[in-house]
């Protein structure tokens, strides 16, 4: 009987380390892609992540959990556990009028080991 409980904690001990690891970065599921303006890459724009939401938490970068910087060429990726989360992506378009800031978002769900591509159309203000 003793065995029996220590199997059933053990269990419950993994299946709670398992649910823990939903919502945030360092998975084996993937999301890259593009930060676009009208079709220009967006070069070393800010990606910005917000944890277990599919609603968009405003333009104010604090309200993020965590962020990648875009390459030179626009491009991001970022490894998830599967989860819901929302990407919001900043940068600068230095062919349009000052101040020159383009920004824009998309809601995702994500499993485990799975691969998405999704680009990020941003706009002017």
């Amino acid at each position: 009987m003793k065995s029996l409980f220590k199997l059933f904690l053990v269990s419950i001990l993994a299946l709670a380390v398992v649910s823990c690891t939903q919502n945030r970065t360092g998975g084996t599921a993937t999301l890259k892609g593009k930060v676009v303006h009208h079709g220009k890459a967006i070069a070393n724009a800010y990606v910005y992540v917000k944890f277990n939401t599919s609603e968009f938490p405003g333009d104010n970068y604090n309200s993020y959990d965590t962020y990648v910087e875009a390459d030179a060429s626009g491009n991001y990726s970022i490894p998830f556990y599967q989860g819901t989360y929302y990407i919001f992506a900043m940068g600068r378009d230095m062919d349009i009028a000052y101040p020159y800031k383009v920004q824009g978002g998309l809601s995702i769900s994500i499993r485990n080991k799975e691969n998405l591509e999704k680009d990020i159309a941003v706009t002017e203000d």
